[in-house]
């Protein structure tokens, strides 16, 4: 099954999975395993619309889910091991005891995705004493940085949930999934993915406090105007050593600013007046420029959301493009790839706004786009996007979805 059934490369939107490809599915999980399976769940990946590496900084962040996610195909087995198999990548099923759930697998296995997931039930004191069947597919642009890895955790956690009788909260799926991402993943990522995936709701997005997790469902009103998502096809690699970098880079300015605010525990709890008044404590420059970056950023996602709810898409359009500035400049994380892609979009009429969305270093930019104009950007931005790189866009009108649930029929 290709993702092409539900994914379109000329800008049209990203539907739901039809019945006809969900009877698919159930047909390939027969295939694989002997067995129909018994349930379907799917979680969803996400855009972030501003507020970019703030979310394990304490700050605020405004993602909202996609209407294209991760499905989950689940049934037990009546062995002593669960196995795992994605339709998304090439490999055989891979089979783990049920008394090896607490332990990673080698070499950046996917598996380790939903298997952390299912090691933080056991750490819970759950008792998972039956194997299971599990079917992973997504139509997820692979290494777009539109949070796939989220979605199979946030899905697992869900089908874990019920299996268990856990009676989590999607809040606390979203914790799951994190800790998973840490711990099997190696990933010091923030909550933003799994907490987009997990509560998101159609037409709005989430304007997140990651310190406190409180969120507000803000709706998303764009009369005229879409959201359109440019896939660089430049894949990024969180795992890469350069995003647990900037954590660590963050930590050191917190450190610093310590010895003259010794109350603070992250970046975000400073507002732009303020950091500016202690700024040089933190003798570290690459710290400095991280911290100029999160304090910034926190500021302008607060302005972006009152703006939205006000109905003026102009402020939100500039805010978004001095996010990306400030991700190229002080935080670093864009690259050649995403830089040409965003100046390029500047240049349309009829772009409201345009920056990189996700954890950086290749993936996707996320741009307001009037409707008039989407054909023109299309066009446009893709030839510029490859007449500087070489490289062949990827364009997807998104369409603003719900969060973890199970799938019925």
């Amino acid at each position: 099954m290709q993702s092409d059934l539900v994914c379109d490369k000329n800008g049209n939107n990203l539907n739901k999975l039809t019945i006809m490809e969900l009877q698919e599915l159930k047909r390939a999980f027969a295939k694989v395993f002997g067995q129909q399976a018994t349930a379907v769940y799917f979680a969803p990946g996400r855009v972030n619309l501003i507020g970019e590496h703030t979310d394990y900084n304490g700050g605020f962040v405004f993602p909202c889910a996609l209407s294209f996610g991760t499905y989950l195909l689940v049934a037990e087995n009546n062995t002593a091991t669960m196995r795992f198999q994605s339709l998304n990548i090439d490999g055989d099923m891979v089979t783990v005891g049920l008394d090896a759930l607490m332990n990673p697998l080698p070499n950046n296995c996917w598996v380790n995705y939903p298997l952390g997931c299912i090691a933080q039930y056991i750490k819970r004191g759950m008792n998972i004493s039956k194997g299971y069947d599990m079917l992973f597919w997504g139509n997820v642009p692979a290494g777009a940085g539109l949070s796939s890895s989220a979605a199979i955790e946030v899905v697992t956690a869900a089908v874990f949930n019920d299996i268990c009788k856990a009676g989590y909260d999607k809040t606390e799926l979203a914790k799951i999934g994190q800790l998973s991402e840490h711990e099997f993943a190696g990933v010091n990522c923030g909550i933003m993915d799994q907490f987009a995936s997990a509560q998101g709701k159609k037409d709005h997005a989430i304007f997140l406090n990651c310190d406190t997790l409180d969120f507000q469902l803000v709706p998303v009103k764009l009369n005229g105007v879409k959201v359109v998502i440019s896939n660089t096809h430049s894949p990024h690699k969180l795992d890469s050593g350069a995003y647990n970098a900037r954590v660590a880079q963050c930590q050191l300015a917190v450190k610093q600013l310590q010895t003259v605010r010794p109350e603070l525990k992250n970046l975000a709890q400073l507002t732009e007046a303020e950091f500016k008044q202690v700024e040089s404590a933190i003798t570290d420059e690459t710290a400095h420029r991280r911290a100029r970056h999160v304090v910034g950023e926190v500021q302008r996602t607060t302005d972006a959301v009152e703006a939205l709810k006000k109905g003026d898409l102009t402020t939100f359009g500039q805010l978004m493009n001095q996010s990306h500035v400030s991700l190229r400049d002080d935080y670093e994380v864009t690259g050649p790839e995403l830089d040409a892609m965003a100046e390029a979009a500047w240049k349309i009429d009829g772009v409201i706004g345009s920056r990189m969305t996700g954890g950086g270093f290749g993936g996707c930019t996320v741009s307001l786009v009037k409707d008039e104009a989407i054909p023109t950007f299309i066009e446009q931005v893709g030839k510029e996007y490859t007449a500087k790189t070489g490289l062949q866009a990827e364009f997807y009108v998104a369409e603003i979805g719900d969060g973890v649930r199970q799938v019925n029929d």
